[in-house]
């Protein structure tokens, strides 16, 4: 990674290079009707603290939005022609574990929401399908379901991928295209007459540019003050465990979504579980101690009182991460700025940016060169809904 821009002048400069900044970034360089000079600004450049170092890499098509399910299939469909999209040899497939994610329901309330949604699922093409309790205990007779309704359970390109090829092979990509990386952090957001006019780097540089890429993942807000904004983006803390189970399980967990809110599933040989700390505040972005007791008091009870044969676990590994988290609707922020021309988002993602990243990163390349989304159309997550009707999307892990 450059230590300081090529150039004066750019005509698009992203602020962010991890997934989202290096979505775009390929996405653009890769688009037969760009031919201009992108430059990405990452303040980290070892990425150990970005939300993409610490995601879980999960894929589904359960969803209450369906522009989120659509969202989800195309990238389904990405990852599986991965090394045709690269379009270089030394490309290596994506390593995927589809086995599932599978949501229970312990009320009527939620039940009928878990069935609407699988109706709605099942209208655009996905896999998901409703298990009624018996159902569910023939299927997985290791989980105690006295206090279960039913589950919705989808099988079809549902589990978990590897998200890292993705963004080392955009990222990789989007140089050998011509895109240089930076490291260093945008400090302020310039404009005149409502127009973009560039960027001044922490280590002094100016750079002008007429269109800012805001992709700064949980710092999102951070960097829209810088232009005047207000979005509603925030760091809120998850916690992930890795463990090893005494008591292996006969088969491949999928990704259960508990009523409780932990989730858990197979990872290899052992098994992965995560939690949200109640309370839930923002945190400073740079704060990622793990959250004291989670584990202990909360997330294991909860575990091993829906799979008793996981009383006794080993804890192999333990981090805190971020979700870039929409306090509006839980739903992305893409597209641009209805006042400040040439600010652009790709934002506020709450938990399943990995998975949107091919979708929205290519969406928003297209909307750069063209003005308008041509393959998919993502203005129904664009800013202007802020200001109205909250479009809440209910399966937020």
């Amino acid at each position: 990674m450059q230590d300081r821009p090529r150039h004066n002048s750019y005509d698009v400069v992203i602020v962010g290079g991890a997934i989202m900044g290096s979505a775009v970034a390929w996405f653009l360089a890769r688009h037969p009707g760009f031919a201009g000079r992108v430059l990405v600004v990452e303040r980290d450049p070892s990425y150990e603290r970005c939300s993409t170092a610490h995601t879980n890499s999960c894929m589904r098509q359960q969803f209450s939005d369906p522009l989120n399910v659509r969202v989800s299939q195309f990238a389904a469909r990405y990852i599986r022609d991965f090394q045709d999209e690269i379009g270089d040899t030394r490309t290596p497939p994506v390593d995927t574990h589809f086995f599932g994610y599978l949501y229970l329901a312990a009320d009527a309330a939620r039940a009928e929401a878990l069935i609407a949604d699988q109706q709605m699922q099942a209208g655009l093409g996905a896999g998901t399908r409703i298990l009624e309790r018996d159902e569910l205990a023939a299927e997985f007779p290791f989980m105690a379901l006295d206090d279960i309704v039913l589950g919705s359970w989808g099988t079809v390109d549902e589990g978990y991928f590897d998200g890292g090829t993705l963004f080392e092979w955009w990222r990789r990509g989007a140089i050998a295209r011509g895109v240089e990386y930076v490291a260093d952090e945008v400090v302020a957001v310039e404009q005149a007459a409502g127009r973009i006019t560039g960027v001044r780097l922490k280590g002094g540089v100016h750079v002008a540019c007429p269109i800012v890429v805001n992709a700064a993942g949980p710092r999102a807000g951070l960097v829209a003050a810088m232009a005047g904004i207000k979005l509603p983006v925030e760091p809120r803390k998850r916690m992930t465990w890795v463990v090893e189970a005494a008591r292996p399980l006969p088969r491949a967990l999928p990704l259960t979504v508990d009523p409780s809110g932990v989730h858990f599933r197979s990872d290899g040989g052992f098994y992965m579980i995560g939690a949200t700390p109640d309370p839930d505040p923002a945190v400073d972005p740079d704060d990622f101690a793990e959250v004291p007791g989670l584990w202990e008091e909360f997330a294991w009870p909860a575990l091993a009182g829906r799979i008793p044969q996981f009383d006794r676990l080993k804890v192999v590994a333990s981090w805190a991460g971020h979700y870039a988290y929409n306090t509006f609707d839980q739903n992305a922020v893409i597209g641009p700025h209805p006042e400040v021309s040439g600010f652009l988002f790709i934002n506020g993602f709450s938990g399943h940016g990995l998975q949107q990243a091919p979708a929205m990163g290519r969406g928003l390349a297209e909307w750069i060169v063209t003005g308008r989304y041509e393959s998919l159309d993502l203005s129904g997550f664009g800013f202007e809904r802020l200001s109205g009707p909250a479009r809440v999307e209910r399966a937020v892990i």
